[in-house]
């Protein structure tokens, strides 16, 4: 026996906006992760991404899109090397703290330190990698940021932050 998929009126296909991509892709699930930088004094700067893609194992490269009217994009714009954040299901208020406009995103209670090639490293996150930027391509009114892993620690304990629906969300078992 054969099962077939229930009949459905066929759907009116909406015209390409930024509303219709927003609204396509509140039903991808994806991980949640915050990319950092400092500029040449050394001030940090960081913003919360879902757009992190892996790109290649050898050499091992990483993407994320990143706005250009964003207050980060000026540093990430010219930083060699950029840090990369997997956060945990525990670090909610930590994305939220680096998605707002505005925020002190480095201030209490934001715990972090100085890591290899002078990148802010965050503290307690599932993953952190420190990654040389080899390009970044223009993609509408963002940039896809290429970047070369140097080093890192995936050694956090937890599971993953994820967002969905406009919102973060937790693996349910």
């Amino acid at each position: 026996m054969t099962l077939q998929p229930a009949l459905a009126a066929p759907r009116q296909a909406a015209p390409a906006t930024p509303d219709l991509l927003r609204s396509a892709f509140r039903q991808h699930a994806a991980g949640v992760a915050v990319i950092t930088a400092a500029d040449r004094e050394g001030r940090p700067v960081g913003f919360t991404a879902t757009s992190l893609n892996s790109v290649a194992a050898q050499p091992p490269l990483v993407s994320f899109g990143v706005g250009t009217g964003s207050s980060s994009w000026p540093v990430i714009a010219g930083a060699e090397h950029i840090g990369v954040h997997v956060l945990g299901e525990h670090q909610e208020a930590l994305a939220s703290t680096f998605a707002r406009s505005g925020a002190d995103r480095f201030g209490v209670p934001t715990q972090w330190h100085t890591g290899p090639e002078g990148v802010p490293v965050l503290d307690g996150v599932l993953a952190w990698l420190v990654c040389r930027v080899v390009a970044r391509v223009p993609a509408g009114d963002h940039r896809i940021v290429l970047a070369q892993v140097v080093a890192g620690d995936p050694s956090g304990q937890g599971r993953p932050l994820l967002y969905h629906q406009g919102r973060f969300n937790a693996l349910r078992d």
